[in-house]
């Protein structure tokens, strides 16, 4: 990643809320990257374990007090956003997700550079009245964005078709592939031997527990998958909303984890993981399993899709919302050890080729370049990224 002289380092302001699940993790890793490069940050978020580890990596963090979803509280959100930019003084402002991105191109309305990443569009995630109007404010708030990062060309599509005019990048999620790799010893001790019966095959699905990923059309098939494999075993690691009711209606052979802080133990353990999301961005489960060398089933829904390697979507991908393919493809793979194994090696290196977080990092870095003017690409002779494609629609 490039750096300018000392003296004249970027102040970036990250906003983001929520602060669980995909979005905290890229974010996470992004900070690092860009404390590591030497960048002026500071991360303004809800308190809570989001805010805990970016402290420890180093980062300024600033307590936001912003609920998850748009209501009553906007205006004091706004204001206090107000505040801080006023502290901060940052050179551009980076907003991660619908909340943060509606409260700080508010707060901010153009006046520095302005990064908004979506991580999947929030009139997706709503429907009637509400998708309506998260689609009015997207289209609105557009011209307040300087430029819109989206972390698959189908998440960037989604948002032209739906008429929001902006000026787009497209730059995949990453993973550290030295944190997310093959397990070195016996990788089912580090998991609660309650889910690991000795010879019984393990499915892991990782995940917020809500509708966005499907748990419950994982459970419409589990009934299927273990008719074909009766000794399978299920583990739904994470938690969420939907926590109660997807308990409620589980199967003896399903286990609950709750909110894990590590799931690496998970996906070494597992046989198979699975996301059988209705909508993405692009998830980091299936990038963080295929990292570990395990194979992946995931839905043929935007995002999703764009992180399996052609040579695996005859396996791994199946139609969402379908519990009888999902069930089909998930006890096939588990009776086939081989080609379980074969997925998983070229999953693995899939991700180091194209889903290093090294790589996302730098074409974000080549987005703040472009932004603040400095015009330090060809000066320094940096390469930047394949990944991190533009195009403007208006």
């Amino acid at each position: 990643m490039h750096l300018p002289a000392t003296d004249s380092r970027p102040r970036v302001l990250h906003l983001t809320q929520p602060v669980d699940g995909g979005v905290a993790r890229v974010v996470t890793d992004l900070v690092r990257a860009q404390l590591t490069a030497g960048l002026h940050l500071t991360v303004a978020c809800p308190d809570g374990e989001l805010a805990r580890a970016l402290r420890a990596s180093g980062a300024d963090v600033r307590h936001w007090r912003a609920t998850r979803s748009p209501g009553p509280a906007l205006v004091r959100e706004v204001r206090q956003l107000a505040r801080l930019l006023d502290d901060v003084r940052p050179d551009l402002v980076h907003a991660h997700s619908a909340k943060a991105g509606l409260a700080g191109r508010i707060a901010v309305r153009g006046r520095i550079p302005t990064v908004f990443q979506p991580h999947a569009w929030s009139f997706e995630a709503v429907g009637g009245t509400a998708a309506a109007l998260a689609l009015k404010w997207e289209r609105w708030g557009a011209r307040w964005a300087s430029r819109v990062v989206c972390v698959s060309e189908a998440e960037r599509l989604t948002g032209v078709r739906a008429g929001i005019a902006g000026r787009w990048s497209v730059i995949p999620n990453g993973i550290d592939p030295e944190r997310f790799g093959p397990a070195a010893a016996d990788h089912r001790r580090a998991v609660p031997e309650a889910a690991v019966d000795a010879g019984a095959p393990l499915v892991v699905c990782v995940g917020r527990l809500c509708r966005q990923k499907g748990q419950d059309i994982l459970l419409d098939a589990w009934d299927a998958v273990l008719r074909r494999v009766p000794r399978a075993r299920l583990v739904l690691v994470g938690d969420g909303p939907d926590g109660d009711r997807l308990r409620a209606r589980a199967p003896r052979s399903v286990l609950f984890t709750g909110a894990v802080a590590d799931a690496v133990p998970w996906y070494r353990a597992a046989d198979l993981v699975v996301l059988p999301s209705r909508w993405e961005g692009m998830a980091l489960a299936p990038l963080e399993a295929m990292g570990c060398g395990r194979p992946v089933v995931v839905t043929d829904v935007d995002g999703a899709r764009e992180s399996l390697p052609p040579a695996l979507t005859g396996h791994c991908l199946v139609p969402p919302g379908d519990p009888g393919a999902l069930a089909a493809a998930v006890a096939g793979l588990l009776l086939d050890p081989p080609l379980r194994a074969s997925l998983g090696r070229q999953g693995r290196r899939h991700v180091l080729s194209a889903h290093d977080v090294r790589r996302t990092a730098e074409a974000v870095a080549a987005v703040y370049d472009d932004l603040l003017g400095a015009g330090r690409n060809q000066a320094t002779g940096r390469v930047v990224p394949s990944e991190c494609r533009e195009s403007i629609h208006s």
